[in-house]
């Protein structure tokens, strides 16, 4: 898992689409899928061939295979988030080749030539290509072997307006990150301080209560593959939310559970989960303020339980919504 400040789903419910079947496999599809599909782009004769028909571009030919641009690949069909440029290598094959996908972005299943193991756009089942694995060419000992003519690429300056942003602060910051990050369609996960008055507050700086910020945790997500009620309820079964003091041994008012709502909508969600934890019997201190500027924290913060190959010790699912 590569996420964090270095830039770096709704599962397939969209059956294959072949050719000059879109108008009858639409007209039979409900309503939420025939609204996804109205969103899905025209595509080239090439792109049908490989996207549609599980075709294969020649190697070395696709405009991806040589690209080493910071940003996130999206499905060229849905739009949706596939692959972060932080996972992509240099494999030699003749295709893009990257070592992980975003948390529920692809499935997997049998080729028709029964011998490889095909993959699809886990939102509108476009084909990728295949994965292999074996080959000991990363540490992740995985090649996603995918098309260019199947991908788009948004730069990582094109980010913000084209994904959507949610922020948490349930203490330490380490171990929501590490929930969150490897939940699905979240494309970064960033550790940092918002909600306080000093600029560029530093960790030290936090930790005296003096800045007013909270250590937090800045979600980017593709809302084509997860929900902001998703990610909130999870949110909410990774820390306790009803402690008022901080977050398990961590005490202090940067530690304190909090919602940074950017809008109305995100607000009005917040304000419906803490109603049904308080139906349930659950005491919620969770506050809901406005999002302010948020600021990454310093690097070592970052994939902190995936650098050190320890688990959160202050946080731990527990199952709080139907």
């Amino acid at each position: 898992m590569k996420s964090g400040v270095g830039i770096f789903g709704l599962p397939a419910a969209i059956g294959l689409l072949l050719g000059a079947a879109y108008a009858l496999t639409a007209d039979s599809a409900p309503a939420k899928e025939k609204n996804d599909m109205k969103d899905w782009r025209t595509l080239t004769p090439e792109e049908t061939r490989v996207i549609v028909d599980k075709g294969t571009e020649r190697p070395f030919s696709g405009k991806y295979e040589e690209f080493n641009l910071n940003g996130v690949y999206t499905c060229r069909r849905c739009g949706a988030a596939l692959y972060r440029s932080t996972d992509k290598f240099n494999s030699g094959c003749g295709w893009p080749a990257f070592d992980d996908a975003i948390p529920g972005a692809v499935k997997q299943q049998p080729d028709a030539d029964g011998r490889r193991t095909e993959i699809l756009c886990a939102h509108c089942g476009g084909h990728l290509g295949h994965v292999f694995t074996g080959e000991k060419l990363t540490s992740s000992d995985v090649r996603h072997c995918v098309n260019s003519v199947s991908m788009d690429f948004v730069p990582a300056a094109g980010l913000d307006g084209h994904f959507k942003k949610a922020v948490f602060a349930g203490g330490c910051f380490w171990g929501v990150e590490y929930y969150l990050q490897q939940a699905k369609g979240v494309i970064r996960a960033t550790s940092g301080y918002t909600g306080g008055n000093t600029e560029n507050p530093t960790y030290q700086e936090v930790c005296t209560g003096r800045t007013g910020h909270l250590e937090a945790v800045e979600v980017l997500f593709d809302p084509r593959e997860t929900s902001y009620e998703e990610l909130l309820k999870l949110f909410f079964e990774i820390h306790d939310p009803t402690q008022a003091d901080g977050q398990g041994p961590d005490l202090g008012g940067q530690y304190h559970s909090a919602v940074f709502y950017f809008d109305d909508a995100q607000k009005a969600t917040a304000e419906k989960l803490i109603g049904q934890l308080k139906a349930k019997g659950y005491n919620a201190a969770t506050v809901l303020r406005p999002a302010t500027k948020f600021y990454p924290a310093e690097g070592y913060h970052q994939d902190y339980y995936f650098k050190s190959g320890k688990q959160p010790y202050c946080h731990a699912p527990v199952k709080r919504f139907d």
